[in-house]
């Protein structure tokens, strides 16, 4: 396993650099210049040209790939035009709260969907299953900000069960528990937007594969046995059917991670995503690009996690071979 999981990492080295060659080349083609968000109107001609030649704009695309590709060595991603920040410290500083976020929607997928998934697969065919299948294929379909959009209005506006935005209230009055459960009340419904098309594939897949691994022959064996319907679910069934959902463990990592651009800027959490969109309409290409490259990473972990969690699962499959 060791052995396998270093020889992974080794073979993601050439292809990180590809990663970062081609995030630098998508930004470098990308129409605009971050110069045209940030300069006085009434500045002249050369002013401009003198404060492109002071931040590197104007050099050769290879020489300003190099120079970021030198600060990525030393784990620096940079900094912003506008303000001279530390790339690496905005996302370092934004980071908590998109874990925040995207951790509870992983758990919200996984607790709810594959639970959902077995019920719907053990109930096949009847008017449960179709109506979960009809609320998997909302799931799927409706498009994040709109159902966001519907939730604020529904749980916030009209019941003020929850806030509308942030991460907090700010000036919170009252003791550690209250200030918990003001944090949850404002965690619930982006993480419930940003879980919910996840959690859609997940129940399909599971209920899929639970449908398939029932129809085996050991299932009625085990059946035949006189062995509990419970028993046969959850410890026959369910430990097989659970190996193609395995994949979507790893891949549901850099999703959620990608969806949280949209989900934080509906609800102002203060997060990578949010982030992300202030650096697209303000154009700052050294956060855009720093933020693509930690995608690229969770995209690459990912995948990682979900060789490694086969082996786990199926004792079958031997990674160090």
């Amino acid at each position: 396993m060791q052995k396998y999981i270093l020889r992974r990492l080794l073979s993601t080295l050439p292809l990180m650099v590809g990663i970062t060659l081609l995030t630098f080349l998508i930004m470098q083609i990308t129409p605009g210049n971050p110069m045209q968000t940030m300069i006085d109107p009434k500045i002249s001609t050369a002013d401009l040209a003198r404060a492109q030649e002071r931040m590197g704009l104007n050099d050769p695309m290879i020489m300003q790939y190099f120079r970021w590709l030198k600060e990525i060595v030393v784990g620096n991603l940079g900094y912003t035009i506008k303000t001279g920040q530390s790339v690496a410290g905005m996302i370092t500083e934004r980071l908590p709260a998109t874990l925040l976020l995207t951790v509870t929607a992983f758990l919200f997928s996984f607790v709810i969907g594959v639970p959902l998934g077995v019920f719907s697969a053990t109930n096949k065919y009847s008017k449960r299953d179709y109506g979960l299948t009809v609320f998997s294929f909302i799931g799927i379909s409706v498009p994040s900000f709109f159902f966001g959009v519907a939730l604020i209005y529904v749980f916030a506006v009209k019941l003020n069960w929850f806030p509308t935005s942030g991460l907090a209230t700010i000036n919170m009055a009252g003791g550690s528990f209250d200030i918990f459960v003001d944090k949850v009340k404002h965690l619930v419904l982006p993480a419930l937007v940003l879980a919910m098309p996840n959690l859609a594939v997940i129940m399909r897949f599971t209920r899929s594969s639970m449908i398939e691994v029932l129809t085996n022959d050991y299932i009625r064996t085990a059946k035949a046995k006189g062995l509990s319907e419970r028993t046969v679910k959850y410890k026959h069934a369910l430990r097989n059917a659970i190996i193609p959902v395995v994949t979507l463990f790893g891949i549901s990592i850099p999703t959620l991670f990608g969806g949280a651009y949209i989900t934080e800027t509906i609800f102002n959490w203060p997060g990578m995503g949010s982030l992300g969109i202030q650096a697209i309409t303000s154009r700052e290409y050294p956060v855009i690009m720093g933020l693509n490259l930690f995608t690229s990473l969770l995209v690459l972990f990912g995948n990682l996690t979900a060789d490694v969690l086969y082996a786990v699962v199926d004792p079958k499959i031997r990674l160090s071979k």
